[in-house]
């Protein structure tokens, strides 16, 4: 076959294309429209190739003068081959269909009504005026402004991964159901050919990988890493929202500009009472005292996590949408982890004492269960704190924090509006009436530092957060959500996400805070015997 007919044929595919999509009344999807392109350039390449052939004089012969005899036996010229005629039309065809779609789409007019019927530019160009007149509207009013092309392909990939990875997509783009189906080599194809890899189709999953890692390097802006980028940031996202913690419900937030040592070492104290002044007497000077506080500082904590060739190949879509998620999450519990930690390990805190001290008035000298009088207790040694001065000061109680298998004591303490006394009547119950709005935290962390089940766990009674500040958990510009970012790493065979967050947990006052060193809670199993039994 030569070159002519190889054209020839490319032509007739070409037409081809174009009639399924005309007696289907669509346009041309997105893989006719690619591989009518790559025959479109084959196409130009054949032609200047004949071209070239056709201008060039034969090898070994000399030119010579024909005489008229000559001339006058030479053929007729032969008119131009059909298949010129054919491509003309076909690009006439693609020229028309182009226009009309560009145009409807700015007046926001479904074109394919035009495209079917064959009506030419002008004619469609004349409806559409027409249609504008009759709603007598401006020219203006019907331009729809809308996101790249590109945009709306990379926003739809991204949540269709997140779709396929069994992530929910809090409204997912339009066309994000049309990739929940799509593997990452599917997905790589599919960039590659936007970008013009013809042959993407044809190579093995490995050498998609090199041609993507390559693309990486000289491009980090390319499509199949932005995409991944895309949805490895809104997988953490959810994941950081959902995490099971509660270390910031009893928890304030604060905010740190950078990562050197806050010193807010000293607060200046009462100027004392007026004094009386006689008659004649002079006014006594007074200085204010002073009292050491603590140091706030931030530090940086953080994972790094990989898209590795081989999980690229095995398809492994969880490296982009679970293993993010789960990242995120674990940021947030170990800060949770670090909050209990305080609690539990009693540390020495910024005036070089335990945080729970009989100095610091904070901690019940014998340990109980959930009971009426141990939370009228810790009610009556929140609410007689005094400040840094020795002055009374009113903390009003805000939260109950207890470990797993307590909870439900207190719901029973709390919700009753009725108790039982000594004599067997029943009496009103003060706490349901007045401090049944305290919040309930229950978290097993305090099971799982304490020891687990048969050991001893304390509980805990904080204060309204708008009386006293007792933890506080500082973040870098009070940014809470972990950041990603997209590594180069040499020598690392995939691409690869830096996960890392700041913050700094800090107690700030000793006063926001009482502890009953509690008791030891049984199994809900039993001892091992009876759970093996």
């Amino acid at each position: 076959m030569n070159k002519k007919q190889i054209r020839a044929a490319k032509l007739q595919r070409q037409q081809a294309l174009v009639d399924a999509a005309k007696a289907a009344k669509r346009s041309l999807t997105q893989d006719e429209q690619n591989e009518f392109d790559t025959l479109q350039r084959e196409i130009e390449t054949l032609n200047t190739e004949i071209a070239a052939e056709e201008a060039a004089p034969t090898t070994g012969t000399t030119p010579t003068t024909p005489t008229t005899s000559a001339r006058e036996a030479e053929p007729t010229p032969t008119p131009a081959p059909a298949v010129d005629e054919a491509q003309r039309a076909v690009a006439a065809e693609r020229t028309r269909i182009s226009e009309i779609s560009s145009m409807c789409r700015d007046f926001g007019i479904d074109a394919q009504q035009y495209i079917q019927d064959g009506s030419t530019v002008d004619a469609v160009r004349a409806a559409i005026l027409t249609q504008l007149r009759s709603t007598h509207a401006p020219v203006t009013s019907g331009i729809n402004i809308t996101g790249s092309g590109e945009d709306e392909f990379r926003a739809d990939a991204s949540d269709g991964l997140l779709l396929r990875g069994g992530l929910e997509v809090d409204k997912p783009s339009n066309g994000a159901r049309q990739f929940a189906g799509m593997s990452l080599r599917d997905l790589a194809i599919e960039c590659l050919e936007r970008s013009g890899v013809s042959a993407a189709r044809r190579m093995s999953s490995d050498e998609l990988f090199s041609t993507l890692m390559q693309r990486q390097y000289y491009n980090p802006t390319a499509a199949f890493p932005a995409i991944l980028d895309n949805a490895v940031e809104k997988a953490y996202v959810e994941g950081h929202r959902t995490a099971a913690v509660t270390f910031d419900r009893w928890t304030r937030k604060g905010s740190l500009k950078d990562f050197k040592i806050h010193d807010n070492n000293y607060i200046a104290g009462p100027v004392g009472d007026f004094l009386e002044v006689p008659e004649g007497g002079e006014l006594k000077n007074d200085k204010p005292t002073d009292a050491h506080l603590p140091v706030r500082r931030i530090k940086t904590y953080g994972k790094q996590f990989t898209l590795s060739r081989q999980a690229f190949i095995n398809d492994d879509i969880d490296l982009v949408t679970r293993i993010p998620a789960r990242y995120a999450a674990a940021a947030r519990r170990t800060i949770n982890t670090q909050c209990y930690k305080i609690l539990l390990n009693n540390p020495n805190i910024y005036d070089g004492t335990a945080l729970f001290s009989s100095a610091h008035s904070n901690l019940l000298t014998a340990g109980t269960g959930i009971t009426r009088s141990a939370v009228q207790n810790m009610i009556l040694a929140l609410s007689t704190q005094k400040d840094e001065f020795d002055q009374p000061i009113i903390v009003r109680p805000g939260a109950i924090i207890v470990p797993a298998g307590l909870a439900f004591d207190v719901y029973t303490l709390f919700n009753s509006p009725y108790i039982e006394t000594s004599d067997n009547t029943q009496a009103v119950n003060p706490i349901y009436n007045q401090y049944r709005n305290l919040e309930i935290i229950e978290d097993p962390t305090i099971n799982a530092l304490a020891g687990g089940f048969g050991n001893v766990m304390p509980w805990f009674m904080t204060a309204n957060s708008a009386d006293s500040a007792f933890i506080e958990v500082d973040y870098l510009n009070g940014q809470e959500i972990p950041n990603i970012r997209r590594m180069e790493t040499p020598g690392q065979l995939g691409f690869v996400w830096d996960i890392y967050l700041d913050w700094g947990i800090n107690v700030m006052d000793y006063r926001g805070c009482i502890k009953n060193p509690g008791v030891a809670i049984d199994s809900p199993l039993g001892t091992d015997e009876t759970a093996a039994g």
